[in-house]
This record gives structure tokens, C-alpha cells and sequence, in this order.
């Protein structure tokens, strides 16, 4: 490949070195970006002069420079404006499909103002097709981005078009208020062409909602701004509207010259329409041939003759020759050193990257068992601190005990929740996490969340308010686990860092196909807020905003750390806008399946539901060999009026069994002589249906697939919640019919 580079390079070289200095152009020292700027630029030319296939041709230019790039956000960004002028020449259908590119590339991108812009040129597009409740679902979705970038002109742009359609399907009240904020935020922003157009409009919606002095008025106002400004199209669609409410007033006279007017304006701008939708008018406009000028400059030359034009080739072929020749050798020798070394070179890097290779395995190894051995010895005691302070809370201890109790076992759930935080972490990191979808009501379980972060919301002074967009469905099939930890975590957080304030969680639809919807959940508060500074790493591991914040507010700082890696799983972005003092908006995209299939409540029960249960007749071995947890094991099970036999290693377990009949067996796994497990390998050669729970303090996940092995029917893990536990231990002893 280098001689053939080289062998190319030396023979045009010779050849056309003369010929290359005379033609240099600023083409050839412009980047491929400065070439994509010029042709937009030029596109956007061609169509303030209503020269459209002019544009389209600059556009597709751009679009190849684009794809040879491999620019994504330049390709979205022509694909953009591709469609957009696909509506001008009235082609939605194709408008359409090249816009739905541009939206993938953009949200993949994380593009959030042009993928705003490209919703509100596919809004058009639906505007065009007349599927008005499409169009506005994309209005609706450019609006709220481009609401929250602050992007008011913009944003009065799309609210104007969905005002549009809210008229066109006839809900006049809608558009009224629709339109109302367009003039507002256009007078504000000095926007008259949106000013102008909102005007006329609301003059129509009020002539629906019969309020025809008002309608005129502003009907009026929107005309006169247009006719000052000259905006053809305004004056043509408000000459018209005009014309409808004095007819309706009985101003005939009036009503008549504004038809008249709207016909001599729509003709005229008819006429310039369809000249530029013929694509052979783009010749009309293109420059003139320069080849025919050059044609007829040739014919003056006088041709060289035959005789003079065969030796001048064959000096020049002659000296091409010898100077190939000798770059040739050059080559040759120069390949084999530079294919000697790099040889060298990757024989040294690979064996390097084998090495590294080895010590991450290693390294990995290392943090996964240090994570389950310090995971193990750290809940075995966090069992017995959780377990007693739970037991003397309901011992009615003395008034003056009750805050001290309370505060270890505040303690003890802080450092429980931070070791699950550091394994989930882990295991994200670890690619170990499974995506388990089940059916569930969306609206339901955010209720859920928001009932169950109440209390402490209450705390704070803060009210929760929840906005469920009425055109979502309520029943998805997804994993609602995850979903559910994701709110815990944002809403939670919102809640630690505002006081005597508000939070408002929102779902909205994005869009829909075959089923799958895209949904939006916003989780806005008006708190501290976050600096620019600390946003950019604000979702990796251990980060906070900053170390005074930490003390005052607390936290371990992976809660927004689990999030991110949590969407990223359900394969959905997560953004954030925040300004310091005015609070912060987390809002996050995921897709979800739709269904029809109808959400089953289940059946929590307890021991104390059950009245025709002999419960002295149940009999549970617990195998432990921790003196502090036994007591505690059994102090829970004979609260629940359960009687347990205890005994503390694997052997004498096994003997147990033999010779008595147990309903359930809670088997502790780490223990001297045979461990839990072998233990339960044992019992299975002589009893495959008892009841043997791991009650184990061991990292769950990585232990999965060696405890189904052993044949255990359920794990419990310490230290567990008290209803998770019973509710096990009831299912076990008591099953449904």
C-alpha cells in the first residue's frame, strides 16, 4: 500500500505540478466543516430567494460531506433541514421519514435544542397531513425543551403552530389559551412575524367563542404589524380571517375588499410557488454554462501540430520513467525498515496488552472478592445491631431511651442502605444487572413512591405535586423495579436539598411506535440547585456538589451515580438543568412497552390474618452459629408466635432433619465444619420437598447460581425487613390455594 501511495504521488507530481499552482482554489484549503458551513449557508440563500431545489441540491452536498465525516450531529442537523424544506415543496410523506432520522440521530446525541427544532418541523409535517393529535404530541415535546433551555423564541414559534392546530380540530378554548401565552412571550421578546401571526389567529378563536369586538380588535393589530413589516403570508391567511369576522359583524363592504385583497395576494405568491416546485426552473436561476464560453474561446486556438506534440510526450514519458524507477528502489528499501519495526512494535504491545490484560482479571477478581468478604463480615454484626434495636423499640423502653434507640437504628439503616449502594454499584459496573419487566400501573406505583417519600417531605415543608399526562396509558410491561429506584433516588434527593418548597414529578409521552413508548419523567424542585461546575460529574461514583454540602446534608453520593447506570440498562438518557438558588430539574427518557393486560393486586399475609393456622404444630430449625443472631432469630420468630429448634453447625443440622420433621430449615451458610451449603446438599439426597431458606448475610448475586445448585427454595438476606421476612416464611408454611 506505502509504493503504491508513493508510486501515485511521484508521477502526479511530475506531471501536474504545473498545472495544480495554476488552479489552487480556496476549495482546496477549506476543512470538510467549512465546506458544510458554505453549503448550508448557500441553501439557506437559494431559499430567501424561493430557489427550493437550488437549496435541496446544496443540502444533499452538505449531507455527503456530512456522511463522509461520519459527523453525527452535523447529519441530524441537514437531515433537519432537508425535511423542513421537503414541507416547503409539499412532499410530507418524505418530510416525514427524513425527519424521523434526524430524531434518532439527535436523541442518540443527546442534541437537545435541534432535536426541540426538529419536533416542531415533524409537527408541521403532521400539521400538512392533517393528523392534527400527532402534530400537537411534537409540538408538545418541542415545547417543553425548549422551555427549559430558555429558548423563548423558539418556544413561542411551536406554541403558535399548536395553536394552529388546536383550531383546526375545532378546540377553541385550547387555542385561545395557547395562544394567548404565544403573544405574550412574543410582545416580550419583541417577535412581530410570531406577534403578528398569534394575533390573527386569536382573533379567530374568539370569533368561534363569540366574542367578535375582541376578535376584531386583535384580528386588527396582527394585520397592521404584518402589512408594516411586509410578511406576505401572515397578510394573506389574516386578509382572509378579516374578511370571515366582518362578514360575521355585517360589514359587507369591508368583508369584500379583504377577500379581494386575499385573492390578489394569494395569486401573486401562487404564481412564485409553483415556479419554484417545478424542479426545471432551478435552471433559470443557475449561472450560465461556463463550458460554452470555453468552447467557443477554444475554437480560436490554433492546434499545435502532430509532429511536435509526439516529441515533447516522449521526453516527458522518458523522464517519468527513470524518476519512478529510482523512487521505486527508494520505496522498496524504505518498506522493509519501516515493516521490520513496526513488527517489532506490535510483537511488543501485544504481549504488553496480554500483561494488562491479566492484572485487570486479576484486579477485578480481587475487588469482587474483597466487596464479598467485607459485605459478608460487615452485615453479619449490622444483623444484630438492627435486630435488637428493632426488638427493644417494641419492648416499650423508658421516654428518655426511645430518641437514643431511634437514632442507632437510623444508623443502622444508613450503613446498611450505603453497603447495598456500594454492591449495586458494583454490579452495574460489573454489566451483572437484568432488565426483569412484569406488567404494572405507571401511575400507581409513582403514587406509590411519592406516598412512600411523603412523611419526610412533610419533614422539610415540602408539597409534592404529581402531573400525569392524560394521554399516557396507564399499564406497561417493564421493569418496574428499577423504575421504581430511579424516583426513589431523584425524589429523595430533591427532598434532602429543599426546604419549605415544592416538587413536581411529571410524566409526558415523547411518541409512540408499534406499542413502545417513549416517556419523559421530570422531577423539578426548588432547592439549593447545582453550579455549572459540578453538574459535568454530578452522576459518577462518590460526587457531591461539595464537601460542606455532604456534611450538612449527608449522603454517600452514589444514589445519582445507581440512576444514570440504571437508565443506561432500561436504555434511556437522563439530563439535568440547574442554576444555583432556583432549584434543579432531573428529567429522564426511557421506552416502555404498552399492554392491555390487566395489573393483579397482590395479596400481602401475615401470621396474625390467619386464624384457623395451628401455628404450635409448625416446626423451624434455625441453623446458626452466631450466638448473638440466634437469640435474635428466635426472638423474631417467636414474636410471630413460631416455635424454632437452634442449632449451630452444618453436621448437627443434617442429623436434625433425619430425625425430626420441620416445616422450614433457615440455614446460615458461612459456619465451622460443613458450611451451609453442603449441609443442604446433604439434606437433598433424603428429603427433596423440605423447606431450607439460605438466611445468609453472603452477597446474594454472585452466590445465585451455587445456592439453586445446593437446592435451597428461597434466600433471606441479613440484615432483611421484618415483612419481607414473614412474608416468605408465610408463603413457605401457608401456600395459596
Amino acid at each position: 500500500m506505502l509504493f503504491s501511495y508513493n508510486f501515485i504521488c511521484a508521477f502526479f507530481l511530475f506531471l501536474s505540478m504545473g498545472v495544480c499552482a495554476q488552479n489552487m482554489t480556496e476549495d482546496d484549503i477549506e476543512s470538510p466543516q467549512a465546506k458544510i458551513d458554505l453549503a448550508i449557508a448557500s441553501s439557506q440563500k437559494n431559499i430567501d430567494n424561493d430557489n427550493y431545489y437550488l437549496a435541496l441540491l446544496d443540502l444533499e452536498s452538505a449531507l455527503n460531506l456530512a456522511n463522509n465525516m461520519n459527523s453525527k450531529e452535523n447529519i441530524g442537523y441537514i437531515y433537519s433541514k432537508i425535511g423542513k424544506l421537503q414541507c416547503k415543496l409539499e412532499n410530507p410523506d418524505e418530510a416525514i421519514k427524513t425527519l424521523i432520522k434526524a430524531i434518532e440521530i439527535q436523541r442518540a446525541g443527546n442534541n437537545v435544542e435541534n432535536l426541540a427544532k426538529t419536533y416542531n418541523i415533524i409537527g408541521n409535517a403532521y400539521m400538512a397531513k392533517k393528523d392534527y393529535d400527532q402534530a400537537i404530541e411534537y409540538f408538545n415535546s418541542a415545547e417543553m425543551i425548549f422551555r427549559q433551555e430558555r429558548l423563548y423564541s423558539l418556544e413561542a414559534e411551536v406554541m403558535l403552530n399548536k395553536g394552529k392546530a388546536f383550531l383546526e380540530t375545532q378546540n377553541f378554548e385550547k387555542a385561545k389559551t395557547t395562544l394567548e401565552k404565544t403573544i405574550k412571550i412574543a410582545k416580550q421578546n419583541r417577535l412581530d412575524s410570531i406577534l403578528s401571526s398569534g394575533l390573527l389567529q386569536l382573533g379567530k378563536a374568539l370569533h368561534h367563542l363569540n366574542h367578535l369586538g375582541k376578535a376584531l380588535e386583535n384580528a386588527n393589530d396582527g394585520f397592521d404589524i404584518a402589512k408594516t413589516n411586509n410578511y406576505g403570508e401572515i397578510l394573506k391567511d389574516g386578509s382572509i380571517i378579516l374578511s370571515n369576522l366582518y362578514h360575521s359583524d355585517g360589514n359587507l363592504k369591508l368583508s369584500n375588499d379583504y377577500l379581494k385583497f386575499h385573492i390578489k395576494l394569494s395569486d401573486s405568491i401562487s404564481v412564485a410557488r409553483k415556479a419554484n416546485l417545478i424542479p426545471e426552473n432551478r435552471l433559470l436561476t443557475s449561472k450560465k454554462d461556463p463550458n460554452t464560453d470555453l468552447d467557443a474561446e477554444s475554437s480560436t486556438i490554433k492546434k499545435p501540430s502532430k509532429s511536435n506534440t509526439f516529441n515533447q510526450l516522449t521526453t516527458i514519458l522518458s523522464i517519468a520513467l527513470i524518476t519512478i524507477l529510482s523512487l521505486l528502489t527508494l520505496s522498496l528499501y524504505k518498506n522493509n525498515n519501516i515493516r521490520l519495526k513496526s513488527n517489532n512494535v506490535l510483537h511488543k504491545k501485544n504481549a504488553e496488552l496480554i500483561i494488562a490484560k491479566e492484572k485487570a482479571e486479576l484486579a477485578s477478581r480481587t475487588k469482587a472478592n474483597f466487596l464479598s468478604t467485607v459485605t459478608h463480615e460487615l452485615r453479619t454484626p449490622l444483623y444484630a445491631v438492627t435486630g435488637l434495636t428493632n426488638m427493644l423499640l417494641d419492648e416499650n423502653p423508658k421516654p428518655n431511651q426511645i430518641q437514643h434507640l431511634k437514632s442507632l437504628k437510623f444508623s443502622g439503616d444508613y450503613l446498611l442502605t450505603f453497603i447495598n449502594d456500594i454492591l449495586q454499584i458494583n454490579k452495574i459496573e460489573a454489566n451483572k444487572v437484568d432488565i426483569e419487566p412484569e406488567t404494572f400501573n405507571l401511575k400507581k406505583k409513582i403514587s406509590n413512591v411519592i406516598s412512600a417519600l411523603n412523611n419526610s417531605a412533610l419533614d422539610n415543608n415540602i408539597k409534592i405535586h404529581l402531573e400525569y399526562d392524560e394521554t399516557l396509558p396507564l399499564n406497561y410491561n417493564a421493569d418496574q423495579l428499577k423504575i421504581s429506584q430511579i424516583l426513589i433516588n431523584l425524589i429523595g434527593n430533591s427532598i434532602k436539598f429543599t426546604k419549605d418548597g415544592d416538587i413536581w414529578i411529571r410524566t409526558t409521552k415523547i411518541d409512540e411506535k408499534d406499542g413502545i413508548y417513549n416517556v419523559r419523567f421530570e422531577v423539578e424542585d426548588n432547592g439549593i440547585g447545582i453550579g455549572k461546575e459540578k453538574q459535568e460529574h454530578l452522576f459518577e461514583s462518590f460526587s457531591q456538589g461539595s464537601i460542606q454540602i455532604n456534611r450538612k446534608y449527608g449522603g454517600t453520593g452514589l444514589g445519582l451515580s445507581i440512576v444514570k447506570g440504571l437508565i443506561d440498562i432500561l436504555k434511556g438518557k437522563i439530563y439535568l438543568k440547574s442554576e444555583l438558588g432556583k432549584g434543579s430539574i432531573f428529567f429522564f427518557e426511557i421506552p416502555m412497552q404498552y399492554t392491555n393486560e390487566v395489573v393483579k393486586e397482590k395479596k400481602i399475609n401475615y401470621f396474625n390474618e390467619v386464624n384457623e393456622l395451628e401455628l404450635s404444630n409448625i416446626k423451624i430449625l434455625v441453623v446458626e452459629d452466631n450466638k448473638i443472631n440466634q437469640m435474635i432469630t428466635k426472638k423474631i420468630l417467636n414474636k410471630m408466635n413460631l416455635n424454632c429448634d437452634v442449632v449451630d453447625n452444618g453436621e448437627e443440622a443434617v442429623d436434625r432433619v433425619k430425625t425430626t420433621n420441620y416445616n422450614v430449615v433457615l440455614m446460615d451458610i458461612h459456619m465451622p465444619g460443613i458450611s451451609g451449603i453442603e449441609a443442604t446438599k446433604i439434606i437433598r439426597t433424603f428429603d427433596k420437598n423440605l423447606t431450607i431458606f439460605a438466611l445468609t448475610a453472603v452477597t446474594i448475586e454472585d452466590k445465585m447460581q451455587e445456592f439453586e445448585e445446593a437446592g435451597f427454595n428461597n434466600i433471606i438476606s441479613k440484615p432483611f425487613k421484618q415483612e419481607d421476612f414473614e412474608r416468605k416464611l408465610f408463603n413457605a408454611l401457608v401456600p395459596d390455594e
